[in-house]
Formats: structure tokens, sequence, C-alpha cells
């Protein structure tokens, strides 16, 4: 007897911003597109909300404002994924013309409370293949920050990609984005 898999039907960014177009979606229902699939976010906390208002503050004063720091934007991976991290730093002043979603990134953050397995395996590997250099994850539960760097290939992982370096901070360390190596931002600060 033959088995048989129901198929999966991939939406592609330009599908995606479409049907966000022709208003398929409720307002503020909380959706992101990852690697050609609708995925829901999850509900944001209040310790959630504050995390995400103080790692946009944090990494404001590290980058300066040459840098956009943008909070719970999307941004362009590929052609099938547009996720919205809940911070994301890229190059350049915001300014008529300038790139919408942001395709080369020099950080990326999540906030993660009942998301840290998405976001440490699924984003995590979509980022790594999109070689975002600097990814890390407040993690709320265990009040840590997680940090991700050295995106290469990796077989096991989801989307063939995986960060080779991880270094778990505690709120007492400090840590230096790759693109600002001269700011220091002690975890605690990105902690609610």
């Amino acid at each position: 007897m033959q088995t048989t898999y129901p198929r999966i039907r991939r939406w592609t960014r330009v599908e995606y911003d479409r049907l966000i177009d022709h208003g398929v979606f409720q307002p503020g229902e909380r959706l992101e597109l990852l690697a050609g699939q609708l995925v829901v976010r999850e509900p944001q906390s209040d310790p959630h909300s504050l995390a995400v208002e103080l790692v946009q503050e944090a990494l404001r004063a590290a980058f300066g404002p040459e840098w956009r720091v943008r909070a719970q934007l999307p941004i362009a991976l590929d052609d099938q994924s547009e996720p919205e991290p809940d911070v994301s730093v890229a190059a350049g002043r915001v300014h008529r013309g300038v790139e919408g979603k942001p395709s080369r990134l020099a950080l990326v953050v999540e906030v993660a409370a009942s998301s840290l397995a998405l976001d440490r395996e699924h984003k995590g590997s979509l980022y790594a293949r999109a070689r975002v250099a600097d990814y890390w994850i407040v993690n709320l539960a265990a009040r840590v920050l997680e940090v991700y760097r050295d995106p290469g290939p990796d077989v096991g992982a989801p989307y063939g990609c995986a960060y080779r370096m991880v270094r778990t901070l505690g709120p007492d360390e400090h840590v230096a984005p790759l693109a600002a190596p001269s700011a220091r931002i002690l975890a605690a600060d990105l902690l609610p």
C-alpha cells in the first residue's frame, strides 16, 4: 500500500505581499512568511513588549544615526521568507527610495518566551542561510542573551544552515555587535 502525503503549497514573498495589498488578512493579524509558509506569531506579553523597546533603545545608542534600527517590521531574507523580527539593524538612514524591506542586515534580534524553539531552530536556520552574521535571542524564560554568529552550512538544520558559534550571556555580561564593535551593551539592559 502506498502512503500519500498532503501537498504543501509554499508562498513567495511577491504573492504574500499581494495578499496583504488585497486585504486578505484581518487587521492586526500577526503573520510572517517563513520559508514559504505563513506562520502565526505569538501574542506579546508585557515583558516581551518591554524587552523589544529595551533592545531597540540599546541598539539605537550602540549603532547611532547612520543605521536603521527597526522594531517588528518585515525584512526580505529570500524569495520565500519575509519574517518580522522583533528588532533588526540595517546600514543607512531612512529616506525616500531606500529599500523598504532591507535584505542586508547587520543584526537581527528576537525576543522569546514560548517561541524559543522556533526562534532557535527555524528562524535561526533561515537567518544563517541568509548570511546574517549576528543573531541574538533575548531569552525571557532563562533571563539570558543568546548570541549566534558564524553562519554556515549544516545538513541537520531545518533550512540547511546554522550558526557555528553560540554564546549565552548572563545579565552581568557585555556584548558588542559585530557591526559596531566599540559598543558595549550590558545583557541586563535588554531584559525587562
